[in-house]
């Protein structure tokens, strides 16, 4: 029988939540026979791995200790974005002047409303990862409780053995904090904690300037926390390319963000409901930083603990996960993984992706015939910042480090009609194309629908598409994604060479 879990605030959005993906009255189903595959974890690419197998034909069985759906429905990109959401809405409100709309600055910003309406859709979007539906309507065994691989073939669950002929490790991974002295006495939020607020902090400090971090330093700052960002690099966003970084930073200061770089994070301590955060900086010495709210945007685990991998001859490693190959098989040959307990890509869609990979190679690959590759993705990805910044394939520093020679042509977003008539002139559109070529090796882009726009480049990459088929693109008029053009006309213009020129020129002149 499943576990009685309890989920703060006590609601009834919380309680629907609950009731979709991990309902008290659950009974497992009793094992009978050979599963053809069992999937131990339902986040994304559990879950994913598992309607395919099962849509296919297979037998199938998933295990899941806490909440079906994962980070991505409960702690992830669920909750975040509807609470980005909600913050764009009151943001857009306060500069609305700028529209001829003004509105009071008092009447902005119920915190409470913002997050219950996230609760709410959360509630309502659980029902497509819920127990019910993944059994009732496609056949899967699913199992709530902790599971532990006993022996080969072999994995135990709420004191049932389920054999297996192959079985998928999908536990994902969990947020950590970073070993910084009286943090943990002190107290602070992370991913899986802050959705639960419903009281809006009046100081937040928030440690690392990743996606997690600056999505939502963002995200409180409009909704009228004063946020301070403490990263130890000396910008956001730093897998990110500089000159689209620096755009979304300068965006944030100028919402009132604070950036703190380059500080070393001694101690913290609490005084009271207070937490003081002590700084040494190169620059500035010693700072006592002072808040109500302490948000960890920085550091993820993989969860392989307590699961009996070593009794089955999987190797995994606490910080970097199940080792896989790039099939995704672990170091045994009947067990496999996906998502981010064994991923560098930690990204819902990649977990998505993977799962395909996985369930061809598991149950329909006969040896390397069939066999598909992890590394043959063409990964983008996007951070939900305003404006948003999405890549997808190689920045200019790996193209340097797999000397790859590359031409770079660059725009303005601001060249799209459209961007100006919005008022989101921020951003760039940043392409890649091998030297000499106009063959698509990587694509940054910064705007406010940057997470749309970039799957153009995917597809280009994925299908060899090159740079200068997208002057021949007809976009609607007016459209953000016209700036794609404006760079593949950048890139057009570089073959009319003097000598094209003065052919053209030469033709013109027996025309006339």
């Amino acid at each position: 029988m499943a576990s009685s879990i309890k989920i703060e605030p006590v609601d009834q959005w919380n309680q629907q939540l609950i009731d979709n993906v991990h309902p008290a009255s659950w009974q497992n189903p009793k094992p009978e026979g050979r599963y053809n595959l069992v999937v131990v974890g339902a986040g994304t690419g559990g879950l994913i791995t598992a309607l395919i197998a099962s849509s296919l034909g297979a037998r199938v069985a998933l295990i899941e200790r806490h909440l079906m759906g994962g980070d991505c429905l409960n702690v992830g990109c669920v909750p975040s974005k509807a609470v980005i959401r909600g913050a764009q809405l009151v943001h857009d409100a306060r500069e609305a002047a700028k529209f001829g709309m003004p509105v009071a600055e008092s009447d902005l910003a119920d915190f409470g409303a913002v997050m219950e309406r996230m609760r709410e859709i959360r509630a309502r979007i659980s029902e497509e990862d819920s127990a019910e539906r993944y059994s009732s309507e496609f056949g899967i065994d699913i199992y709530l409780g902790d599971a532990r691989f006993v022996a080969d073939g072999k994995v135990e669950v709420d004191g049932q053995t389920l054999e297996y002929k192959k079985a998928v490790i999908a536990t994902g991974a969990r947020a950590i904090a970073p070993p910084i002295e009286g943090l943990a006495d002190a107290g602070y939020l992370d991913n899986e904690t802050v959705f639960s607020l419903t009281e809006r902090p009046r100081r937040m400090a928030v440690i690392g300037a990743g996606p997690i971090g600056c999505e939502l330093a963002q995200a409180f700052r409009r909704l009228g926390s004063e946020v301070h960002i403490l990263e130890r690099m000396d910008q956001i966003l730093t897998r990110e390319d500089p000159d689209a970084a620096k755009i979304v930073q300068e965006a944030m200061v100028r919402e009132g963000v604070e950036m703190i770089f380059e500080c070393n994070l001694d101690r913290v301590e609490r005084r009271g409901d207070e937490r003081v955060i002590h700084l040494t900086c190169p620059a500035k010495g010693t700072r006592e930083l002072i808040v109500d709210q302490i948000l960890v945007g920085a550091g993820r685990a993989p969860n392989v603990e307590n699961m009996g991998l070593e009794t089955v001859g999987v190797e995994f490693d606490v910080r970097t996960g199940v080792k896989v190959s790039d099939s995704l098989q672990t170091t045994n040959s009947r067990i496999w993984a996906v998502g981010d307990v064994c991923m560098q890509w930690k990204f819902t869609h990649a977990a998505d992706a993977a799962a395909k990979i996985v369930v061809q190679n598991a149950l329909f690959a006969l040896g390397p015939i069939g066999r598909k590759k992890l590394s043959d993705l063409k990964m983008p990805w996007c951070t939900y910042t305003e404006p948003e910044i999405a890549h997808v394939g190689l920045y200019e520093r790996d193209a340097k480090a797999a000397g790859v020679e590359i031409d770079t042509f660059q725009v303005s977003i601001a060249e799209a009609n459209r961007a100006v008539t919005d008022g989101q002139e921020e951003g760039l559109v940043k392409v890649h194309v091998r030297r000499g070529s106009d063959e698509i090796v990587g694509a940054t882009v910064v705007a406010a629908h940057a997470g749309e726009l970039i799957t153009q480049f995917t597809m280009a990459i994925q299908h060899q598409i090159g740079l200068g088929a997208f002057t021949n693109i007809i976009y609607p008029y007016p459209t953000q994604g016209e700036a794609i053009k404006r760079a593949a006309g950048a890139y057009t213009r570089t073959r009319l060479t003097p000598t094209v020129k003065k052919v053209f020129e030469r033709w013109m002149a027996w025309q006339r």
